[in-house]
């Protein structure tokens, strides 16, 4: 039997051809809220800057450190304090900001923000009243601030937590981490534990924090998402979360390592920024200049 077309059922499909059930509307991936993205900055006439001896000074030393630095040495560092004020705001202007900023609440307190060029490091260090004491320049491949975290004292007492039944799977790890530490400290061997992995409550997660506790440094990095890596108050361990562009967080670890190598420049770093810093500056100071 051959069927005509017009006999053939039609079936509407599309937004409203769907009942809405009981009140339900329809669902909707979330986009991404924000999004970190380069702004150029506004570079003015090289007429403009001549004046500046104290930027193009600093920037000099800069673009010397850097040719001649790997991470295998110790930071070097450039004082501002003494520098004028329009010369700092052009120093600012020429290296921006990157994409890890890094706050430490110890004594005395500081912010640390990376410029646009990996390895270099803006860190202001406050006084009681805070108000800026120590304006710094930075080349490392990680802020010399950050190894204070380190400076802690304080061990995992498992003595402590041995009456904590109510969270099980909790113990096993810091038993774990006591014994990984001992060993970092005796042998420089890193470890990382995945807490995304295992069955952990939300109550046994909050345990393991408050257990920790939170040391001085606080680190975030953004870009397409976040990483947050937070000292705590047992050295050598810390936090490290990833969240994708929503917010959501895909992955939580604990590491033991003196920094986390989520933050730290290589040397291949370091010889882009050199590259990247000389082509920079021909905007401000021409060579033939």
């Amino acid at each position: 039997m051959t069927m005509a077309i017009h006999d053939i059922p039609v079936r509407v499909v599309g937004p409203g051809s769907q009942s809405a059930g009981l009140g339900e509307g329809p669902s909707y991936i979330d986009m991404p809220s924000e999004m970190q993205q380069y702004d150029p900055p506004l570079i003015p006439e090289p007429e403009d800057v001549q004046h500046l001896a104290g930027a193009k000074e600093a920037m000099a030393w800069l673009e010397s450190a850097l040719y001649n630095y790997h991470v295998s040495q110790e930071m070097q560092l450039a004082n501002l304090n003494q520098i004028d004020d329009a010369s700092r705001e052009l120093i600012n202007q020429i290296l921006g900001e990157g994409e890890v900023s890094i706050n430490f609440s110890g004594t005395p307190k500081a912010q640390v923000q990376e410029s646009i060029l990996a390895g270099v490091w803006r860190t202001v260090y406050y006084d009681e009243n805070d108000e800026m004491a120590i304006d710094l320049l930075e080349i490392a491949a990680v802020p010399h601030v950050v190894f204070a975290a380190n400076d802690e004292q304080r061990s995992i007492d498992l003595a402590n937590c041995a009456t904590a039944t109510d969270v099980p799977n909790a113990l096993p790890i810091l038993a774990e981490l006591d014994d990984r530490a001992r060993l970092f400290a005796a042998n420089g061997n890193t470890h990382s534990i995945n807490l995304t992995l295992l069955p952990l409550s939300q109550t046994e997660l909050e345990y393991l924090d408050t257990f920790l506790g939170r040391g001085p440094v606080d680190i975030l990095s953004r870009a397409y998402g976040k990483c947050e890596v937070i000292s705590t108050l047992t050295p050598n361990i810390w936090w490290v979360r990833y969240f994708n562009s929503m917010g959501t967080l895909i992955l939580n670890t604990i590491e033991i390592t003196s920094v986390p190598q989520v933050v730290a420049a290589a040397d291949e770093d370091i010889s882009d920024s050199a590259v990247r810093l000389s082509e920079m500056l021909l905007s401000y100071w021409p060579k033939t200049a």
